[in-house]
């Protein structure tokens, strides 16, 4: 099991002073993260998605993240790849560099975007882009690999070139996918990458997702695989807030899943904008109970569990990672019988302050990560006995 962060860049604020004090947060977290013992620090890339995702550079904020770390690894969660967005051969010279620079230690996702306003931020139609994110997912990998590249496509047409440089890990580094709905499951089983799944499921929902994930990677065939090497994975998505204080955890927790819940409504499907002046634990309760009957958000057309079912002091049994390191233990448990392979904490969700994802990275890092690395360990250090 492997314990990351994923980054959104998301603000209750939006103003140029609240991205400034955002961005340098995110590298005081990184930091700290990797001193935890965290494996693998990703971000997302969102054009013109206020308050919900100012992560629009990716590229940049991962290379001054590689500079300012030696060991965590560096996650493009994903690169979304319409072409007058981000054209083939400059995402592969992109990632290849940041390859070489972080020392091998890049993971390549890849996807379209989610939403009308960014593809047509670009002169895009969203529903019109897969076969364009086709062609560019399986050309990246050739580039990285190949000595010259020539490709008369459908969407793009590269005449004969030497792209240079190649990546620090051969052939390439790992791929994945952003996955929510079935199909993209499928695709990513298919095609012989890992599977990001990017939305609010719960451990049931991760383990029907996991079946279709896994029977379509074993399944796959040779002809339909992205890249040269095969990269069987699955990450699951899990907000989490971790305080000794179990309370104020769920409280400041579910407000920030609100927010977010709210901030992917009002930008997907036309709700209205995200609140985040509610502070008494009844109102927050009674919006987010609204959101739950009136507004089904969605990322990528996946409903969103809004943590309706986490507004109880009963902590017996975890419905999510709010709470103390005890709780965060007991879902992180539940993702992993449900076959994830890796859990993709969110910390950032639009109110949650700066000082409480300080403390959560603290204690995963020094009590739930432990936790799991010495069961994994135990088989071993008994065998050797």
């Amino acid at each position: 099991m492997k314990f990351s962060i994923i980054y959104e860049a998301q603000m209750a604020d939006p103003s140029r002073e609240s991205e400034v004090r955002c961005f340098n947060e995110i590298v005081e977290q990184v930091m700290l993260a990797e001193q935890q013992g965290f494996d693998t620090v990703w971000c997302v890339e969102h054009t013109a998605l206020t308050q919900y995702a100012h992560m629009s550079a990716p590229e940049t904020m991962l290379a001054f993240l590689a500079g300012k770390t030696s060991r965590i690894g560096i996650g493009h969660g994903v690169v979304c790849l319409p072409p007058a967005m981000n054209h083939p051969v400059k995402v592969a010279e992109r990632i290849a560099t940041l390859d070489i620079l972080s020392n091998g230690r890049v993971h390549f996702g890849m996807g379209k975007g989610g939403t009308q306003q960014e593809a047509g931020t670009f002169g895009y139609d969203l529903k019109e882009l897969q076969p364009m994110i086709d062609e560019s997912m399986y050309l990246i990998p050739k580039i990285m690999t190949q000595d010259e590249i020539e490709h008369d496509g459908t969407y793009i047409k590269i005449p004969r070139r030497p792209i240079h440089p190649k990546p620090l890990q051969t052939p390439h580094p790992p791929l994945y996918y952003a996955c929510t709905r079935e199909s993209t499951l499928e695709l990513a089983g298919r095609r012989g990458i890992g599977a990001l799944v990017l939305g609010f499921s719960g451990p049931e929902e991760i383990a029907r997702k996991n079946a279709i994930y896994r029977e379509n990677f074993r399944n796959r065939k040779a002809e339909d695989q992205v890249g040269v090497v095969p990269t069987e994975h699955l990450a699951a998505f899990c907000a989490a807030c971790v305080l000794d204080d179990r309370d104020e955890a769920r409280r400041i927790g579910l407000k920030g899943q609100r927010f977010f819940a709210e901030a992917i409504s009002y930008w997907y499907q036309g709700g209205p904008k995200p609140t985040a002046h509610i502070e008494s634990d009844e109102e927050n309760a009674d919006a987010l109970e609204k959101a739950r009957e009136q507004v089904v958000a969605y990322i990528s057309e996946e409903k969103i569990v809004d943590g309706a079912d986490a507004m109880t002091s009963n902590y017996t049994v975890a419905q999510d990672a709010y709470g103390n390191a005890d709780d965060c233990i007991r879902y992180v448990t539940r993702l992993q019988e449900a076959g994830a392979d890796e859990v993709l904490f969110l910390f950032q969700m639009g109110t949650i302050p700066h000082e409480s994802i300080l403390e959560t990275i603290r204690n995963i890092g020094q009590k739930v990560i432990p936790h799991f690395r010495n069961k994994q360990a135990a088989p071993t250090a008994i065998a050797a006995e």
